[in-house]
């Protein structure tokens, strides 16, 4: 048993007991239901707050917290089957304990001395109830913890490859970092963390993808410091790399926000040309400007946008059909990250969908008027599913007949296969196959 599992064992043992950490614990979790706010938002607060916090009981109360939110359907169901009474509604504490019991780090005999109300041999046999459901829907609903809609969703655009999706989903995702190519490579970056005790490994698919295995406080070292490196998943990268700006070229991030694939894109580049980084939150234009700054950027500028439909701002409106690269990476719905944000599932209604997908849309036609004759529009998101990735291109090409769509490896050669999707004329990466959070793109091109 290695040392952190040691403590996980521990440390349920002492929540089981009650007292301060079991406290906590629950508390965390009912604020966190409240309003399905962003678990690193909740920890973030608490860990302020609670300064006498070792960093294993930080760590536990982290993974834990975030394992309920993933696991919430799953653990009811374990309650149910253990119930020794009819219609009644699973407790927090219970739902605590339980998640415990079905991550090893509680024995079943010490649960049962904590709530002697539930049979615990028939809670940790929950998952072999849930894989011997018939319907497929029934299994990722409750396996995976989604909701009856989203479970449905998946099915029906995934089939057979939705529940291995479903679970790769729930796994808690590595910790990926980009070496900044302004400042360092991939192999210089992991001798630097090397020489700090940290071990990484690179990336399967990006050569500035980097996974640092060791835990560590990624935002307090010193080569992050020095703009050498910025926490990006390693699907996030390629969909930059996606981009492909030639030489000296024109490129407009649409849908920047806080600037992750601006300042990926601005690497890529070297350097040369322009980049224009474009977002109707000036907060995160702000934070962009700062990375920028850190990662040593000198060609983006950080442009407001009007978040309805007015005039373009004046550096956008000068580059109106003369960009050569525009990367949208929409807004959407954020099902391709459930790895890091498990709260979202709980958040999202279907009906959500219907808007995404007219915002998406929407986006595309504003930011196509940019292009260059030749010049390639990205569509991106990191949602998985087809309301909002292909059935949105194939809408953004039938409103526009000055728009066709590029194959991938047309876009970006051979070595670019395993990339692609389903459909093999789309980038589409996913975390059971890819080992990525869930990413899709697609390269549209403007005819002359």
């Amino acid at each position: 048993m290695d040392a952190d599992k040691e403590q996980d064992v521990r440390l349920a043992r002492v929540v089981a007991g009650g007292g301060r950490l079991r406290a906590l614990l629950l508390e965390l979790w009912q604020r966190t239901r409240l309003d399905w706010s962003f678990v690193s938002d909740r920890l973030s607060v608490t860990f302020r707050r609670e300064r006498s916090l070792g960093s294993s009981e930080r760590r536990f109360v982290a993974e834990t917290l975030y394992g309920m939110v993933r696991h919430l359907r799953r653990l009811d169901a374990a309650i149910a089957a253990g119930s020794r009474r009819t219609a009644s509604r699973p407790r927090d504490d219970q739902r605590l304990l339980a998640y415990l019991v079905l991550e090893a780090h509680l024995p079943v005999a010490e649960a049962a001395r904590a709530d002697a109300s539930l049979d615990w041999g028939a809670v940790a046999g929950i998952d072999a109830r849930i894989a011997a459901e018939r319907k497929r829907e029934t299994r990722l609903a409750l396996g995976a913890s989604l909701p009856d809609w989203l479970a449905a969703r998946l099915a029906a655009d995934w089939g057979e490859d939705a529940e291995a999706l479903a679970r790769g989903l729930n796994q808690r995702a590595p910790m990926t970092v980009r070496a900044n190519l302004l400042a360092t490579t991939r192999d210089d970056l992991a001798g630097i963390l090397r020489g700090l005790g940290l071990a990484t490994t690179p990336g399967r698919w990006c050569d500035t993808a980097l996974i640092v295995e060791s835990r560590t406080n990624l935002f307090g070292l010193e080569p992050f410091k020095r703009g050498l490196l910025e926490a990006q998943d390693e699907g996030s990268q390629l969909l930059a790399d996606l981009v492909a700006a030639p030489a000296k070229a024109t490129v407009v991030d649409f849908c920047a926000g806080a600037g992750g694939k601006t300042l990926a894109l601005a690497a890529r580049m070297a350097g040369r040309g322009r980049l224009i980084a474009a977002d109707v939150d000036g907060g995160k234009l702000e934070e962009l400007r700062r990375r920028a700054r850190r990662a040593g950027v000198s060609n983006a500028q950080a442009v407001a946008l009007d978040p309805g439909d007015g005039d373009l701002p004046g550096p956008l409106a000068a580059v109106v059909g003369r960009a050569d690269r525009v990367l949208v990476d929409a807004p959407c719905s954020g099902i391709g990250a459930l790895r890091r944000n498990p709260e979202a599932r709980w958040r999202l209604a279907e009906s959500d969908l219907a808007g995404f997908a007219a915002r998406q849309r929407a986006i595309c036609g504003r930011a196509a008027a940019l292009l260059a004759p030749g010049g390639r529009m990205i569509y991106a998101t990191c949602s998985l599913l087809t309301a909002e990735n292909a059935d949105v291109v194939e809408a953004v090409c039938a409103a526009r007949s000055d728009l066709r769509l590029v194959p991938l490896v047309d876009a970006l050669g051979p070595a670019a296969a395993p990339l692609a999707g389903r459909d093999p004329r789309f980038f589409e990466v996913t975390p059971h196959v890819h080992g990525t959070d869930g990413f899709f793109g697609a390269v549209l091109e403007r005819t002359a």
